[in-house]
C-alpha cells in the first residue's frame, strides 16, 4: 500500500501540489510561532530601564505570548479546512481510478488505506517544505511583532530542535485529518455510479456535508442572536465565533447555490451561447465550483468580520471618549505650561493630567485570591475638583471630594482588578515611600491602555512634573468661541491645541492601528490560504477538463470562445464565494449596530471589501485564463476519445 501511494503521488503530482503547499504554509507558521513563544518565556529587561520601561517590556511579551497563542488555533483550523477540501476534490476527480481499484478486488478499507497513506506521505512533504520555510517566517514573524511594539528591539528568537517533531506531527496530523473525510466517503462509492461520465450534481450534496453545513449554521444562528443584546466585548468574541461557524456551515453548503448561480448567468447571458454553455457548466460542474468558492466564502467571512468589528469596537472607544469627556479643547504641553491655561482668558476649567513615573504598590482580592502587584504605567496626576468636572461618570465607589492629600483613586484600566475603597497601597514617589489611601473607584471605560491610578497633584513635587508631557482637558467659559481660546494657547506658545473630537480621533486611530497589526498577524496568512487553494482548484479542474474541452472545440468553438467561457464560470463561482462570505461578515457584525448612548458605531471596512472583490477577480482570472490556455493548446482531435 504505501508503494502504490507513493508512485500515486509521482505520478499524479499536480493533484496534490495545493494541498501540499498548504500543508508547508501551516507548518510554517507554526514552527516560526513555536520558536517565537519559546523565545519569549522570560523576558530580559535592559541594565538601567525604569519601572515603566520594565513593566512595558513584560506587557509586550505577555501581548506577543498571547497573539500567537491565537495564531496557532487559527492555523490549525485553515490549514485543516483547506486541506480538507482540496483532498476532496482531488478524490472526486480520481472517481474513475478509485472505482477501478475495487473492480480489480481492493476492498474498502485498503481504499482507505491507500488514501491515509497517500495523506501521511503528503504531511511529510509538506512538513519537510515547511520546515525550511519556517526560518524566513520566524524572521519575518519577530520582525512585524517588533514593529507593532509587542518585543524590544534587537529581539531575536532562539531557535530549538524541539519544535521539529512537532512540526511533523502537525503536517501529519493535518493532512490526515482533512483527508479522513474524503476517503471515508471515496471508499462507500459503489464502483459502477464512479465509472459514470457524469456523475449527478445532488450527490455532492452528502450526508455529511448537510450534517456539517446544517449544524454549523444551527450553532451560529443563537450567536448572532444573542450579539444584538451583548456588550461590545461580548459582541467582539461573537463576531469571531460567528465567522468561523458561519464560514464552515455555507461553504459546506455552497453546492446548493451554484446551480442557482447558473440560472442567474442565464438569464443574464441567455441571449450568448457562451452564457448558456457556462449555465450548463456551472450545473454540472458543482463540486468544482463548490471547491473554488469555499476558501474564498472562508476568507471573505473571517477577513471582513474580524475588520469590522475591530474597527467597531475602535468606534464605539471613540464615542465613548466624547460622550465620558466634558471639554471643548486639548492642550498637550509640558506640566509647567500646563499650570498657565487656567490664567488664559475665556477658560472656565483647565484639567491637567500628568503620566508620572512612580510606582504602585496594590493588593489585589478577587473571588477568594488574592495578590500584590507593582504598577509603574498609567498612573496620572490630577486636580480632584477640575477632573471631576471634566470626567462625566462619577465613580464606582468612593468620592473624588476626598482626592486630597495622602489618598489615590483607582482608574478605569483596574477598576475590575480587585481593588477596594479605604485599603491602602504603598507608592514610590522620587525616593519616597508612601502609604496612599484608596478613596475612589471609577467606572470602567471601552478605552485600551486608560489610567490605572489618579493621584492629587498636591502629593507630587512640581519638579517631577514640570517637564512631563502633560495633556489638559480644556472647558470654555458660556458665550466663549472655543477657536479663539485656542489661538490665544497658541500665541502664549503654551503647546499643541486640538479639538475633544480630533483628540479622541487621535487616541482611537493609536489603537486601531494595534488592531491593524495583530490583524496583519492573523489574517495574512488567510488570504496566502486561501489563495492558493483558489489556484490549485482552478488548476485542477483545468487539467481535468482538456477533453471537455476538446469536444466544445470539435463541435464549432473557437479556442478563445472556450476561454471566455471558462472565464465567465470562474466570475460566478467569485461571486458566489465573496456573497456567500460577505453574508456570513454581516451576521457577524450585527451586535455593533448600536453603541454607547445608542450612537451606530458599526465600521464597514469597505475599502477592504473593494480590495478583496477585485484581488479575487483578478486572481481566479488569471488562474482560469492561464490554466484554460495551457489545457486547451493540445490539438482537439487528440484529445476527444481521451479518458482522465
Amino acid at each position: 500500500m504505501p508503494g502504490l501511494s507513493l508512485s500515486t503521488l509521482r505520478d499524479r503530482w499536480r493533484l496534490f501540489t495545493g494541498a501540499i503547499l498548504t500543508v508547508a504554509l501551516g507548518v510554517a507558521l507554526v514552527q516560526s510561532s513555536l520558536v517565537v513563544l519559546m523565545s519569549t518565556g522570560e523576558p530580559e529587561i535592559p541594565a538601567g530601564a525604569s519601572g515603566r520601561e520594565a513593566e512595558h517590556i513584560r506587557e509586550g511579551y505577555v501581548g506577543a505570548a498571547t497573539l500567537l497563542g491565537m495564531v496557532v488555533p487559527l492555523a490549525l483550523f485553515l490549514a485543516v479546512f483547506i486541506v480538507g477540501s482540496t483532498f476532496a476534490f482531488t478524490v472526486a476527480q480520481r472517481r474513475r481510478e478509485l472505482a477501478l481499484l475495487r473492480m480489480l478486488g481492493g476492498s474498502r478499507p485498503q481504499l482507505v488505506g491507500l488514501l491515509l497513506a497517500e495523506a501521511v506521505l503528503l504531511g511529510l512533504v509538506g512538513s519537510a517544505f515547511g520546515a525550511v520555510l519556517a526560518a524566513p517566517a520566524t524572521w519575518a514573524q519577530s520582525s512585524l511583532l517588533v514593529r507593532l511594539g509587542f518585543l524590544p528591539d534587537g529581539f531575536t528568537a532562539v531557535w530549538s530542535f524541539a519544535v521539529l517533531p512537532w512540526s511533523f506531527g502537525f503536517g501529519v496530523a493535518v493532512a490526515v485529518a482533512g483527508v479522513l473525510t474524503a476517503a471515508w466517503r471515496a471508499a462507500r462509492t459503489h464502483p459502477l455510479d464512479a465509472l459514470r461520465d457524469a456523475p449527478s450534481a445532488a450527490r455532492v450534496m452528502t450526508v455529511g456535508r448537510w450534517l456539517v453545513g446544517l449544524s454549523a449554521l444551527a450553532c451560529a444562528a443563537p450567536l448572532v442572536a444573542a450579539g444584538q443584546s451583548a456588550d461590545l466585548l461580548g459582541a467582539l468574541l461573537i463576531a469571531m465565533a460567528v465567522s468561523i461557524l458561519g464560514a464552515v456551515g455555507l461553504s459546506r453548503l455552497s453546492p446548493l447555490v451554484v446551480p442557482l448561480t447558473g440560472r442567474l448567468v442565464g438569464l443574464v447571458l441567455r441571449t450568448s451561447p457562451l452564457g448558456e454553455l457556462a449555465q450548463a457548466n456551472l450545473r454540472d460542474g458543482v463540486r468544482r465550483s463548490a471547491s473554488t468558492a469555499a476558501p474564498l466564502i472562508v476568507l471573505v467571512a473571517l477577513l471582513v468580520g474580524l475588520t469590522g468589528a475591530l474597527g467597531s469596537l475602535a468606534r464605539a472607544t471613540g464615542e465613548d471618549l466624547k460622550r465620558n469627556t466634558a471639554a471643548d479643547l486639548v492642550v498637550e504641553s509640558s506640566g509647567a505650561d500646563a499650570a498657565r491655561i487656567a490664567a488664559l482668558p475665556g477658560v472656565a476649567v483647565a484639567s491637567p493630567q500628568t503620566p508620572l513615573e512612580v510606582s504602585v504598590t496594590a493588593q489585589h482580592r478577587e473571588e477568594g485570591r488574592s495578590w500584590r502587584r507593582t504598577h509603574h504605567s498609567g498612573i496620572v496626576a490630577v486636580d480632584p475638583a477640575a477632573y471631576g468636572r471634566t470626567h462625566r461618570p462619577k465613580p464606582r465607589r468612593g468620592s473624588l471630594a476626598d482626592l486630597r492629600g495622602r489618598t489615590i483613586a483607582v482608574g478605569p484600566g483596574l477598576a475590575g482588578e480587585g481593588l477596594r475603597v479605604g485599603s491602602a497601597v504603598t507608592a514610590r514617589i522620587g525616593d519616597r515611600r508612601v502609604k496612599l489611601r484608596i478613596v475612589a473607584l471609577m467606572r470602567e471605560t471601552l478605552e485600551n491602555n486608560s489610567e490605572t491610578f489618579l493621584v492629587p497633584r498636591d502629593l507630587i513635587p512640581p519638579a517631577l512634573t514640570a517637564d512631563t508631557r502633560t495633556e489638559t482637558l480644556v472647558q470654555v467659559a458660556p458665550g466663549t468661541d472655543p477657536r479663539a481660546v485656542a489661538d490665544r494657547v497658541r500665541a502664549a506658545g503654551i503647546g499643541e491645541v486640538r479639538t475633544l473630537a480630533a483628540w479622541a480621533r487621535g487616541r482611537v486611530d493609536a489603537q486601531q492601528r494595534g488592531n491593524v497589526g495583530i490583524l496583519a498577524v492573523l489574517m495574512g496568512m488567510s488570504g496566502l490560504y486561501a489563495a492558493v487553494a483558489v489556484v490549485n482548484a482552478i488548476v485542477i479542474a483545468g487539467a481535468e477538463r482538456r477533453a471537455e474541452f476538446a469536444v466544445a472545440r470539435v463541435t464549432g468553438l473557437t479556442r478563445s470562445q472556450v476561454v471566455r467561457t471558462a472565464l465567465v464560470e470562474s466570475a460566478a463561482v467569485a461571486f458566489i464565494g465573496l456573497a456567500l462570505g460577505g453574508l456570513v461578515a454581516a451576521a457577524a457584525l450585527a451586535g455593533f449596530r448600536d453603541g454607547p448612548g445608542g450612537v451606530r458605531i458599526l465600521a464597514v471596512p469597505w475599502g477592504l471589501i473593494g480590495w478583496l472583490v477585485v484581488s479575487t477577480f483578478v486572481i481566479t482570472t488569471v488562474a482560469n485564463l492561464l490554466t484554460t490556455l495551457a489545457a486547451t493548446r493540445p490539438v482537439p482531435v487528440s484529445l476527444v476519445a481521451a479518458r482522465e
